[in-house]
Order: C-alpha cells, then structure tokens, then sequence
C-alpha cells in the first residue's frame, strides 16, 4: 500500500497536462469520489494499527500533492489561453496601413457633389424591384427584349420579382411619392443577365439623373451635361449628342465625351474615333409621367443615367472593367488620388 502511495505521488509530480480536458481527466481519476486518491481513504480502516502513522501521512502528501499540482498546471493554462499569441510586447509600436476608398466609390461620390451644386438630391430604392416600377412605369412594352431572361434576373418562382437593371426605377418611385419640382440623382447597383469580359459585368453601378419642372427643355438636359462634363473631366473636355432610342424618353440621344486617353486624336480605346460614349438621355416621355401621377401636360422633365465603370476606366485610363470587382490590393493601391 505505502509502494502503490509512493507511486502515484511520482506520477503526480511528473504530470503535464497540454488542455484543460486532460488536466481534468487526471483530477477526476486521482480526486474523483471514485478516484485513486478517495479508494486509498477507504481502506484507511483496514491498515494495521502499527502502519495508520505512516500510512496517513503518505496519503495526506499523495493528496496536496495532486491538487498542487492541479492548481499549478491549472493556472499555467490559463495563463497560456489569455496571452497574446507571435506578439513581442517588448517591441515598438509599428504603423498601420490606411485603406483607400474604392475608385467606384470615389468616382460616384464626386459625381454626386457635383450635380448637388445644382440642386439635385440623392434618391435610393430596392435592388430587388418588381416587374411595374422597373419595367411597366417606364413605358417598356409587354414583349420588350429587355424583359428576356437573356437581360435580367428574374428570381425563381417569382415571374414579377427581378434584380433591378437600372435606377431608372428609383425615379419612378420618386415620381410617385413626390411632387413637381422635382430634381433628383439615383446612384447604385444594378444587375443584367451578361457575359463577363473586359468590357461588361453582370453587376455595375449607375448614376441616374431626374428634373421634372415647368418648361423643361432639351437645351436644359444639354447644358447640365456640359456643366458636368467639364467639372468632372476639365475644363477641355467636349460632348457631342447623337440621336438614339430609349423606351422611357423622348426625344433621346447618347453622349459621347472626347477621348481623355488620347486627347481626341483617336486610339484603340475609342476606336481611333476620339469619341467615348459615356451616358444616355433624353427628355422623358409623357406616358412615363403620367404613369407616376403627373401631368404631361403641364410638366415636362429630362433624364440621364451613365455606368459608373465606364466613367471610372476613363478616369483612371483602366482598360478593363474587371478589375474592379477583383479585390486585388495591388490594383486598388494604385488609385491614391
């Protein structure tokens, strides 16, 4: 018995534990009510008188020895659990990086500071938008392409419900819910159904444009471009209207902006044109207006939006639109300005 108490004070002594679940395993088979220690009490009764002496004594130091031992290994992980991990607190502060905002970003906020010089507010709506403000309101026929599977996201069982492809949509609920005079710019996120390349994404960003007042006119929607135009791109720079098409405007057109790249002169970018297009507009069309409540007659209003990709590869003379959406920090760290 003295043997078998002699040995576990040895194997006490030389414990380690790595977790607390292994210290605690050893405490419960040494101290446990079932445990080694708790059975050598028991049969305290059954040691000759002569040998209860030493007996006693030897268990009694068996036990403080486990719970000191316990105690020590204890606090040594918890001490191991609370400290800070490859950290040398001997050592100087260091600095941190800054982050930087992202040209998207950048390149929306200053678009939106410069057309709140004139007077626009900042209108946001719901990227998940229903078929009527992103399609019906704005005058897009029940068999338009544009409803196709092959540009926009439908979500599944839900024929009505779409990821909206434009913030065209934004205008309609502004429409809605105010009245003329009305000046308002959209920006965000929006979703078509498109192949990826350098040139296009399934997910870019806009910045739409709405002014709908009395005596609204074309001449209007063609000085507040031009205004814009040369606030963003410099004092230089020129635009140039060509007529095209657009469900909900009236007359409409594309804006084409010279070449920051070459200066005009023509390269591959701009197909050796000097021309870039930039945005589409026009003046909207009555039946958009009397959709959201207001009369056509007594009101009239133009519209804009551009893609803020393309605005942002013209800034920073980036030749392909993925990059944006990559996350690579050596990219992003090259837009500081």
């Amino acid at each position: 018995m003295i043997e078998k108490i002699e040995n576990l004070i040895s194997q006490a002594e030389s414990f380690n534990a790595q977790t607390a679940d292994e210290l605690e395993q050893f405490r419960v088979r040494m101290l446990g009510k079932k445990g080694e220690v708790t059975e050598l009490f028991n049969q305290f009764k059954n040691v000759a008188a002569e040998q209860k002496k030493e007996f006693g004594q030897k268990l009694n130091q068996l036990k403080n020895q486990v719970q000191d031992r316990v105690n020590e290994l204890k606090a040594k992980l918890e001490a191991h659990e609370s400290a800070p991990t490859g950290m040398d607190l001997s050592l100087p502060p260091g600095g941190f990086a800054l982050g930087t905002r992202h040209p998207v970003n950048k390149v929306m906020n200053e678009i939106i500071e410069i057309f709140a010089r004139l007077g626009f507010t900042v209108s946001e709506g719901p990227e998940v938008e229903d078929d009527y403000h992103n399609f019906s309101a704005l005058n897009f026929a029940p068999e338009h392409p544009a409803r196709d599977m092959q540009d926009t996201f439908f979500v599944a069982g839900r024929p009505d419900t779409l990821l909206r492809t434009h913030t065209s949509s934004v205008q309609v609920r502004t429409m809605e819910g105010q009245k003329p005079p009305i000046r308002t710019i959209s920006p965000g996120r929006v979703f078509r159904n498109e192949a990826i390349s350098a040139r296009a994404h399934c997910i870019f960003h806009q910045v739409e444009g709405l002014y709908v007042d009395k005596r609204v006119s074309f001449a209007d929607l063609k000085q507040t471009l031009l205004y814009f135009a040369k606030e963003f791109f410099g004092p230089g720079a020129a635009i140039r209207m060509r007529p095209s098409y657009f469900p909900f405007t009236e007359p409409s057109a594309e804006v084409d902006i010279t070449c920051s790249i070459c200066s005009g002169k023509g390269c591959n970018v701009c197909k050796h044109t000097g021309w870039l297009e930039i945005l589409g507009c026009g003046m909207v069309h009555p039946n958009v207006l009397e959709a959201s409540g207001i009369d056509s007659q007594t009101y009239t209003g133009f519209a804009f939006g551009m893609g803020m990709e393309r605005i942002a590869m013209l800034r920073y003379g980036i030749n392909d639109l993925r990059h944006f959406f990559e996350n690579d920090l050596r990219f992003l760290k090259q837009i500081t300005d």
